[in-house]
This record gives structure tokens, sequence and C-alpha cells, in this order.
């Protein structure tokens, strides 16, 4: 997956887009616009979808600080979550088939949505790469 792309998801400056640069923004707190532009991506009916990654009243809370960022574990997650849409991205090249992916119950997970999986843990969004990765170069998905 290209550096570019990944780093699009997330709104990231140019000078932030190599893969040593995206951890360094990471580790420093990535901007909570980074959220707002994937949830806006991924999910764009669902305003609950940022509450996937930080609560509801955290977020409403850091929306007013001065410079409002993410944590080290939020950035991370919603990272891992920029990496798992720009690989459904590359794959289906059409966002509705994308979210329709990702949205639609899946045998290999325990019928679960890979969403879900993905939003939950960074391990779980390495499952659904791998899955996307199954489906792309012909393995059992």
């Amino acid at each position: 997956m290209a550096a570019s792309s990944f780093a699009d998801s997330l709104g990231l400056k140019v000078a932030q887009r190599s893969p040593l640069a995206m951890a360094n923004s990471i580790k420093a707190g990535l901007p909570l616009s980074s959220l707002e532009r994937l949830s806006k991506a991924i999910a764009p009916d669902d305003a609950s979808f940022p509450y996937r990654f930080v609560p509801r009243a955290t977020l409403t809370r850091r929306k007013s600080a001065r410079e409002p960022k993410l944590t080290i574990d939020e950035g991370n997650r919603v990272a891992a979550v920029a990496k798992v849409w720009e690989f459904a991205m590359d794959i289906y090249r059409d966002e509705e088939k994308a979210r329709e992916f990702l949205y639609r119950r899946h045998p290999m997970l325990e019928n679960q949505r890979p969403i879900d999986v993905a939003t939950d843990t960074g391990v779980g969004a390495d499952l659904v790469i791998n899955l996307l990765g199954r489906a792309a170069y012909g393995g059992a998905a």
C-alpha cells in the first residue's frame, strides 16, 4: 500500500508521508481532523462512527482544545483502520463497494462485519487486511 494514499486518508501533509514520518505523527498525536476525515470516508452517514475510537464526551472536550489531537492509542487504531480503508479502496476502486465489503458479515470473521473487527483492535485490522489480500490475490475469501 502506498504511503501517500494512507496519508491522504488521514489528511497528513506532504512532509508527513514517509512511513517513519507517519509513525512520528502518530506518536506526536494525530490531529483530530484525521479521525474526522477517515470517518467521512468510511461512514459518511454515521455520525457516531468517531465514537468507536474516542468516547463522545472526550471527543467533545477535545474539539474545544487549541490543537485537538488523538492519543497514541487512538491514533494507532485510526491509522490501522485507515490502512484497511486504503487497501479496500485499492481492491474495489469504488467507495460504495469498499463500504459494502466492510459492512457485510463475513464467514471468515466468525460472521462479524469487517468494520467491527477492524475498529476493535489493531490485530483485528490486520485480520481484515489479510482477508482483503486473500480476495485480491486469489486466496479463499
